[in-house]
C-alpha cells in the first residue's frame, strides 16, 4: 500500500480518498459558528465569471480564517435573492428593502444555504469572505449602503475570460443586462447601439466583461476598492500578496504561496493553460483579439488591457481616478 506525504492510499488509488475527503467536508460544511454580525467583518470579492475568483478566494482564505460564502447573489440557487437579476444593477441611492434586506442578511452572515456554504471548511469564523461573479454591477450600491466593508475587484483579460467561457459552453446574458433601464441611462447609453449589434458569441462575452468592469471602475475610486489582476497575481505574487493582505488588514506567512500553486476547485480538469497568463492567445487568434481591442476602446478599457496578456494596472487606476466619483460612505484611502 502506497504512502504519499504520510497519507495511506488504498489500492483503488488516490482519487478515491480525495473524493471521500471532499464528500466528508461537504457534509460538515453547514456545521459552523459565525460569531460576528457586523457587515464590516465581511470581505467582498467580486469579478467576472472565469476570472479566477474561486482561486483567489482560496489564496485569501489559505488559513481557513474566514467563513467562505460562495455566490450568494445567484437567484436560481438562493431563494433570498429571487428578486435579483443574474447581473443586477442598482443605483447607489436605491433604498428598496426588497434588495437591502437580502444583501443585509448575506453581508452580516445571517444567510445559511447549501449552495453558499458548499466550500466552507471552518467551524468557528469571525470574518466572512463573500465571493460572487454576479455582483459587479452592485458594488457601487453596496459601497453606499454598507460602508466600511473591504471590497476586492479581480480582473482578468477579457479574451482569456471569453475563451474560457466559450470552451465551457457558457451562454452570455447580454440581453438581460440590456433590459435594465437605469443601467442604460446611467452608464451604457453611449455604447448601446454597438452592444446591441454584437453578432458573435465571442463579441457578446467581451461586451459583458466590459460592462461588468466598466461600471464599478466608473463608480468607485481606486482608494475605495482593492483592484487586483489575475495575471499579476500569477506573475508577481511577491508584490501582489503583500498588497492584498495589507488591504485585508492582516498578516500572512509562506503557506499562502502554496495556495497559489493549488488549482481552483472549479478549474477545468487538465486546464494547465489556466495558469499561463497568455495561453489564450493562440486559441483566440488575431482577428478576434483586434475586435476585442475595439470593444474595450469604446469603454476606455484599452487603458487596462492591450494586445498582450498583461494588464496596465496604473492605467486602470488612472482611469478610475478620471471617471469615478466618491460615493456616500466612501472616503479617500478606504479599501
Amino acid at each position: 500500500m502506497e504512502t504519499v506525504r504520510g497519507v495511506r492510499l488504498t489500492e483503488r488509488g488516490p482519487g478515491t480518498q480525495v473524493k471521500g475527503r471532499r464528500i466528508s467536508e461537504r457534509l460538515l460544511a453547514p456545521l459552523y459558528l459565525d460569531t460576528n454580525r457586523d457587515h464590516r467583518r465581511s470581505v467582498f470579492l467580486a469579478g467576472s465569471g472565469r476570472s479566477g475568483t474561486t482561486w483567489a478566494s482560496e489564496i485569501i482564505n489559505y488559513r481557513r480564517e474566514y467563513r467562505l460564502v460562495f455566490e450568494p447573489f445567484h437567484p436560481g440557487r438562493v431563494t433570498l435573492c429571487r428578486n435579483f437579476r443574474r447581473k443586477q444593477y442598482l443605483r447607489p441611492e436605491d433604498r428598496r428593502e426588497d434588495y437591502l434586506e437580502p444583501a443585509r442578511k448575506i453581508l452580516t452572515g445571517e444567510l445559511r444555504n447549501s449552495w453558499t456554504d458548499r466550500f466552507h471548511r471552518t467551524f468557528v469564523a469571525r470574518r466572512r469572505l463573500i465571493k460572487d461573479i454576479r455582483a459587479n454591477l452592485l458594488l457601487g450600491w453596496m459601497r453606499t449602503n454598507f460602508p466600511g466593508m473591504p471590497v476586492i475587484l479581480l480582473l482578468r483579460h477579457p479574451c482569456a475570460v471569453a475563451a474560457s467561457k466559450l470552451a465551457l459552453g457558457w451562454k452570455d446574458n447580454l440581453a438581460e443586462i440590456l433590459d435594465q433601464k437605469y443601467l442604460i441611462e446611467d452608464h451604457l447609453r453611449p455604447f448601446e447601439h454597438e452592444i446591441r449589434d454584437a453578432s458573435t458569441s465571442f463579441e457578446r462575452h467581451v461586451f459583458v466583461w466590459c460592462i461588468e468592469n466598466y461600471v464599478p471602475m466608473k463608480q468607485l475610486s481606486p482608494d475605495g476598492v482593492h483592484l487586483m489582476f489575475y495575471e499579476e497575481l500569477l506573475a508577481s505574487p511577491e508584490t501582489e500578496i503583500p498588497r492584498l493582505f495589507t488591504c485585508l488588514g492582516g498578516d500572512f506567512d509562506d503557506r499562502v504561496y502554496e495556495a497559489l500553486d493549488r488549482p481552483s476547485p472549479l478549474s477545468r480538469d487538465g486546464a494547465k493553460g489556466e495558469r499561463d497568463p497568455g495561453a489564450w492567445m493562440n486559441a483566440i487568434g488575431e482577428a478576434r483579439m483586434r475586435r476585442a481591442g475595439e470593444i474595450m476602446g469604446l469603454f476606455g478599457l484599452d487603458r487596462v488591457y492591450g494586445n498582450g496578456p498583461m494588464p496596465d494596472s496604473e492605467g486602470a487606476r488612472a482611469m478610475m481616478r478620471d471617471t469615478s466619483r466618491l460615493l456616500p460612505g466612501e472616503v479617500q484611502g478606504e479599501g
